[in-house]
């Protein structure tokens, strides 16, 4: 399951695990302008672990997902 909410910087999207348990925490995207932010409550820190793409790294990331194995460069264009 998964929400999608528009602030006023950013279009947030959480993601709800479902399924059998062990469940993991929601993840929790933000766009904004510039970068994405993906976020996850870490249980055995109580601590929220945050990473930050650029939106280079997140069309790679989308491209990558569906590509063999292998090492890519994308052009821009």
């Amino acid at each position: 399951m998964f929400t999608i909410e528009h602030d006023y910087d950013a279009t947030v999207v959480t993601l709800v695990d479902e399924g059998a348990a062990p469940l993991k925490e929601d993840v929790i995207i933000n766009a904004f302008d510039d970068c994405v932010t993906i976020s996850q409550f870490d249980p055995r820190t109580d601590e929220m672990v945050r990473i930050t793409l650029s939106l280079t790294q997140l069309r790679d990331l989308e491209a990558a997902l569906d590509l063999p194995e292998g090492i890519y460069q994308l052009r821009k264009g």
